[in-house]
């Protein structure tokens, strides 16, 4: 997952997977690769564990840095748009982009402010096999694993998703999949949290990061870039159609107001041939 290193290897992968209109890839160059037995047993142990006194005690630590982190990282950003925090205490299930292992702290900010004391993030099962403060965060800070083993996501995820919704606590997920660094354009969107959404009966709360570069140098190549977070609006479950037709509607409506926020502020039309400013704050050498 990346932090610092590796940008420019990232960016090519991205270049790479645009031109081969592959958005799922997978574009990090040091994640972890899992075989499906070390994939099961992350998830059983979460679900072993999850309600026990010290894996508890462990997500109320996590928590809180996470909360100060937030706090520090978003206090000056901008939000445009808001719902009326009733929308999150259904239960809703908030979309966003993924573009950064620290813009979760972007939408938990928004939600603190909302008065929650914490958000439930669903996150792929590989971040739960990081080390060191990143790994702690991962395991323990209010996430959920998401797996591509299906007994597992029709069984026991839906049933963590179902429990923390019915408590009327709300639950992010990414419907890009895997994280692009700063990549600013919204993706194709994958249906499984609408399909989540709709069949638990929960509202989407469509959410989209607009990431502006600043005169401030970060690294060699790489400015600094400041955020915007745009809420733009809530998305139901029409209660008369099926799972199935709930999902495509929810998702096609969410990557419509996605597209057409990202033409409204960047103000131009969304297209997939890659460009220089797709990827915020990148100041590469001229060929």
């Amino acid at each position: 997952m990346i932090i610092g290193e590796n940008r420019e290897a990232v960016i090519e992968n991205i270049k790479q997977a645009i031109a081969e209109q592959d958005f799922y890839r997978k574009v990090e160059v040091n994640d972890p690769v899992l075989t499906n037995a070390e994939t099961k047993a992350i998830t059983d142990k979460y679900i072993r564990n999850r309600k026990k006194a010290g894996f508890q005690g462990k997500t109320l630590l996590a928590r809180g840095i996470a909360n100060v982190g937030s706090d520090l990282l978003n206090r000056k950003m901008e939000i445009v748009g808001d719902i009326d925090e009733t929308v999150l205490r259904e239960g809703a299930v908030i979309t966003s982009n993924h573009f950064s292992p620290l813009e979760n702290t972007i939408i938990r900010y928004w939600v603190r402010r909302k008065g929650f004391r914490k958000l439930n993030i669903v996150s792929q099962v590989t971040n739960f096999a990081m080390k060191g403060v990143i790994g702690y965060l991962m395991n323990y800070g209010d996430t959920i694993p998401l797996s591509m083993d299906m007994r597992y996501l029709n069984k026991e995820f839906l049933e963590v998703l179902k429990e923390l919704t019915d408590r009327r606590e709300p639950v992010l997920i990414y419907p890009e999949q895997e994280m692009w660094f700063n990549y600013r354009k919204p993706r194709p969107l994958k249906r499984g949290a609408y399909f989540f959404a709709a069949s638990l009966h929960k509202p989407i709360v469509s959410c989209f990061v607009e990431m502006i570069d600043t005169e401030e140098k970060e690294r060699e190549h790489f400015r600094k870039v400041k955020y915007r977070l745009h809420i733009l609006g809530i998305i139901r479950p029409d209660e008369s159609k099926g799972v199935k037709e709930n999902s495509e509607m929810m998702c096609a409506t969410d990557y419509c107001w996605k597209k057409a926020t990202y033409e409204k502020v960047y103000g131009k039309p969304l297209t997939y041939d890659f460009e220089m400013a797709d990827i915020a704050g990148w100041e590469p050498n001229p060929s």
